[in-house]
């Protein structure tokens, strides 16, 4: 008998499965396939912490691996505190299937332990609980959330004291504390009126929700242009069936907007997100009932946020009078550009100001801070890892955090927050469109304004699905050879430069130099081409995907089009035959 048998049937045999998961094992129990595919490991942090789909088994996201999950946290919270005193949780959780109970479950694990939970009355964004758990002095923090994955999925993430991600060092703590509980089904809970009655399970005070939109607001540039536009630039806003709702409407109000319609059918939390494929504001499709709406009263920009809050996507018309959507590459370097341009205005703007992005994001964030004197630093892939460069500049002094940003959609202007932000994302993004019309020009003027100073960049992504085992060992079987057979021509152009951060070495292929990397090990090759193009690939932290990325710069759109058209087919070319 297998391991995934044998876990199998530990399950099948628990008498107090809850009826939906004994229902889900009794349709499997006669398909070796399903049985392995579910029992055949645990579920392990990635960029985004635990996430799965839910369901029955070890390997799906459910009440047992939630304790689970929840009881390994414990352990390290009491070993980094040595008592349970001044322990304190605070839990958020947003509108997926079964947030609610998984929030409740993590606290009564916790409760179970003596440690002390503060959890939301309702769903919240994944900024406000990295803002909460600074104001709270929490230990830690917890959001049930699988950010913008399709409805089947879940997801548990942890945040450490200062608000941001665990580390990689601290999640490996939890990792090693969540793996020797042998027995999931065993995790023992409180129950949510002794938890009470004990103190044990509290409610956030709803003055927190007060604090963090005063917050953001405060986050402003120009209050006196938006005061000016407000009747002028019209916001067509989609929460996409999430949490953004209630924050981005009460912070666009407090800051002034008054021209700010929703779309109706996508305004109220939906587990199942029912008017979209997937609630995803990377996705263009996503917003094609607020693009309708946008072309109907004319909106000067369309704003999509995704289930959690925590990634943003713009609509702008472009110079044919259609609404085309801008990458976060895009966004990110317009927003750059008007913090710094603003911020040197105001004479508020110092050497010690500091860019954060990560390496699969675009290199015109690095041009455009240059040009205003300003160092830039890469991390990997995952906020976190912009969320402890700003712990570090802060205990440092040497740095200033300005602004960080990812391709993926996640951006953060203030840093009383340790996440990528949408909420303040949407107010500097509907405030920098407000200042531009107030000025006689678009958003995608003003980015092809960028475009003729710095030059014409274009990046892409190619996400691979390769789900189950099978999957696993096609994505492990590309790393691995092409380690062992390192390129060395992409695209007709020779490979210069090549960092592994598996190894920890940038190797210059001509010469054979090495130097080391100093971020922290990760399964990621990134190539560097003679033109200054880039190619990074690296197995998904969060999702069954391989995913490529392609970087390209160039003196024209129409050059950086043909370029990266080319590289990306022959990349595609070259991940077939090895799949």
């Amino acid at each position: 008998m297998s391991m995934a048998e044998k876990r199998f049937q530990h399950w099948y045999a628990h008498s107090e499965l809850p009826p939906d998961l004994r229902e889900e094992l009794k349709s499997i129990q006669h398909s070796p396939q399903e049985i392995e595919e579910r029992f055949h490991s645990q579920l392990s942090f990635g960029t985004g912490g635990l996430r799965g789909q839910l369901g029955a088994g070890t390997n799906r996201l459910n009440i047992y691996t939630i304790r689970k999950a929840s009881l390994g946290l414990a352990h390290y919270l009491l070993n980094q505190n040595g008592s349970v005193l001044n322990v304190t949780v605070v839990i958020a959780y947003d509108c997926r299937h079964r947030s609610q109970q998984f929030a409740d479950e993590a606290a009564l694990t916790l409760a179970k332990q003596g440690i002390t939970c503060y959890v939301f009355p309702s769903l919240r964004t994944t900024p406000e609980l990295s803002f909460a758990v600074r104001k709270m002095n929490a230990s830690a923090g917890i959001v049930i959330t699988a950010s913008h994955n399709p409805p089947e999925y879940n997801g548990f993430k942890v945040y450490g004291p200062d608000g941001a991600q665990l580390n990689v060092q601290e999640a490996d703590k939890v990792i090693a504390f969540v793996n020797n509980i042998e027995d999931e089904l065993s995790v023992p809970v409180l129950s949510k009126e002794e938890a009470v009655a004990q103190g044990l399970y509290n409610t956030v005070d709803a003055s927190l929700d007060d604090q963090y939109v005063d917050y953001v607001v405060s986050l402003s540039l120009r209050p006196q242009t938006i005061r000016q536009m407000k009747d002028r630039f019209r916001i067509v806003y989609t929460p996409l069936h999430g949490t953004g709702l209630v924050p981005v409407l009460k912070v666009l109000h407090k800051a002034g907007f008054t021209q700010v319609e929703t779309v109706e059918e996508q305004a109220h939390p939906d587990p199942d997100f029912s008017t979209v494929s997937t609630p995803n504001p990377e996705e263009h499709a996503a917003f094609q009932l607020a693009i309708d709406q946008a072309r109907a009263n004319g909106a000067d920009m369309i704003i999509g946020t995704d289930p959690d809050a925590d990634r943003m996507g713009i609509v702008v018309q472009n110079q044919s009078g259609d609404y085309e959507g801008l990458t976060g590459n895009q966004t990110g370097a317009l927003l750059l550009h008007y913090i710094l341009t603003r911020k040197k205005e105001t004479g508020t703007l110092t050497d010690k100001h500091t860019l954060c992005k990560t390496i699969v994001t675009s290199e015109l964030g690095r041009k455009i801070a240059a040009s205003f004197g300003l160092e830039t630093i890469d991390t990997l892939t995952g906020f976190k890892f912009i969320g402890e460069k700003i712990k570090q500049f802060k205990e440092e002094g040497e740095r200033i955090f300005v602004f960080g940003y990812e391709e993926s959609y996640g951006y953060l202007i203030g840093d009383e927050v340790r996440d990528k932000d949408a909420v303040q994302a949407v107010l500097l993004a509907a405030e920098m469109g407000a200042y531009y019309k107030s000025k006689g020009l678009t958003v995608y003027e003003a980015l092809l304004d960028l475009y003729e100073t710095y030059g014409y960049y274009k990046e892409a992504i190619q996400s691979i699905t390769l789900t189950g085992q099978e999957g696993l060992r096609k994505i492990q079987h590309v790393m691995s050879h092409l380690r062992a057979h390192p390129l060395q021509q992409i695209g007709g152009q020779t490979v210069n430069v090549i960092e592994d951060y598996l190894s920890g070495i940038r190797v210059e292929t001509g010469t054979g130099q090495q130097q080391i990397l100093t971020l922290p090990s990760s399964n990621v090759l990134k190539y560097f081409l003679d033109d200054g193009t880039w190619v990074c690939i690296r197995p998904s932290g969060t999702e069954p995907k391989l995913k490529i990325y392609f970087g390209v710069n160039g003196t024209s759109q129409q050059e950086v089009a043909r370029k990266i058209d080319r590289i990306k087919n022959e990349v595609d070319q070259l991940i077939k035959a090895l799949l």
